[in-house]
């Protein structure tokens, strides 16, 4: 197998790789082990210089003896012997699951070790350089406009009119309308929001009568009396065109104008009777009522959604709309001021913080629980045989460590002994 591929943790590939290796670590040491006991016979009972390697390789094999009989007692009885305090792994795999799951969250999933490790990690930065290239943020507009129009095409027409009919008419039922219309109504003239209406309403107006004076003195013949000389209608009905026109232009022109100040002045009165007047808010509230009461309230509201609905799958699934050249922009724009603005990212840090410690809190048992449930799924030898194929391999060096000390130990003893003898 190249170094090349690819295996997925939890294969049964990587159970194999781990096997091999496991089983290579073992020749190593079991070789020592072996290489150990020859030299120790093969020195048996001669001295000088091969007294100091037979005493060396003895304590080898007893080094290498002690570690295996201690590694392989975690995963099985030794030589098949069921030598009390071994095979501790398959006995007690239950309990070893559980210490493991209050070690993960009481080390790893701590709220300090959590909000260092997301302060380390800086997510606002790293976010902010890659949305700071326009073809990363483009890419997030291509994946979002993609599931978007998907949600969207899901969305039916009798879901929206179930929603209107028991979600939103009743709650707009049970909320008075005056508060509400007489705050909105307010802060819109404090605003001057309303003048930008006035302004349209004014121009469309103008435009109008501008495009309709047949039909805007036809209006006016209608209403003449029977007895008028048509001659004099005509003449009526025209100048009075005239100064309706030239009285818009007034208007238009002057945004001091006494028609204005007098609109300002409705809405103003408007706003005040909705909030202290009983029988304005009253009424406010029965035509409240009867507009919702209205079979075509939900008609209308579906027309509403489909046309928004529309425009909207329109504008996400062409590249070169507006709305999504827009976002593109907006997030670049983002992506550079998360560069740039230290405080925004330390804000922006301190609410993910947030958002991981509440999560880990509030779900973080059932996670590390995960560990407990799994482990006692298991039963004892495949438990052990799991935990052996990962940890096994780094085991083995006890066994070469406990070989190689071993030894080195024993030419001490030995040295020492031949000094004091």
């Amino acid at each position: 197998m190249s170094a090349d591929t690819f295996i997925a943790p939890g294969s049964a590939e990587a159970d194999l790789v781990r096997r091999r290796d496991l089983n290579r670590m073992r020749a190593v040491a079991t070789g020592l082990l072996v290489a150990a006991a020859v030299v120790y016979v093969a020195t048996h009972g001669q001295d000088g210089f091969w007294g100091f390697v037979n005493a060396g390789a003895e304590a080898s094999m007893v080094g290498a003896m002690a570690d295996w009989f201690a590694v392989t007692a975690l995963f099985r009885h030794p030589l098949g012997l069921p030598v009390p305090h071994t095979a501790l792994i398959p006995r007690r795999k239950d309990d070893l699951g559980r210490g493991l799951q209050e070690f993960v969250r009481e080390n790893f999933l701590a709220e300090p070790v959590l909000r260092e490790r997301v302060g380390a990690v800086e997510p606002s930065r790293r976010v902010g350089e890659w949305l700071a290239d326009p073809a990363h943020a483009r890419r997030v507009v291509e994946e979002v406009s993609d599931v978007a129009v998907i949600a969207l095409g899901k969305v039916r027409d009798e879901h929206v009119a179930e929603v209107a009919e028991t979600v939103l008419l009743p709650r707009f039922r049970e909320e008075p309308i005056a508060p509400l219309a007489s705050a909105l109504l307010t802060e819109m003239v404090e605003d001057d929001l309303h003048h930008g209406l006035v302004d349209l309403t004014l121009a469309e107006l103008l435009r109008w009568l501008r495009a309709n004076e047949e039909t805007f003195t036809e209006v006016l013949v209608e209403r003449a009396p029977w007895w008028s000389p048509p001659r004099l209608n005509d003449a009526v009905t025209q100048r009075i065109h005239q100064e309706a026109i030239r009285w818009v232009e007034d208007i238009q022109a002057d945004p001091e104008h006494r028609a204005r100040q007098a609109f300002d002045s409705m809405l103003h009165q408007l706003a005040h009777d909705l909030a202290h007047d009983r029988a304005t808010a009253e009424r406010a509230e029965r035509l409240k009522l009867r507009v919702l009461d209205h079979p075509q309230v939900v008609a209308t509201g579906v027309s509403l959604w489909k046309a928004f609905q529309r425009a909207l799958v329109a504008g996400l699934e062409d590249p070169a709309s507006l709305l999504r050249v827009r976002l593109e922009h907006e997030l670049v724009a983002f992506g550079r001021r998360l560069g740039t603005d230290a405080e925004l990212r330390a804000r922006i840090d301190g609410a993910v913080a947030k958002g991981v410690v509440f999560a880990v809190g509030r779900y973080g048992e059932e996670l590390t629980g995960v560990i407990t449930s799994t482990i006692e799924r298991w039963d004892g030898k495949e438990a052990a045989r799991k935990i052996e194929l990962h940890v096994g391999r780094d085991l083995q060096f006890i066994r070469i460590n406990g070989t190689v000390v071993g030894g080195l130990v024993g030419v001490l003893i030995h040295t020492i002994s031949v000094l004091i003898g």
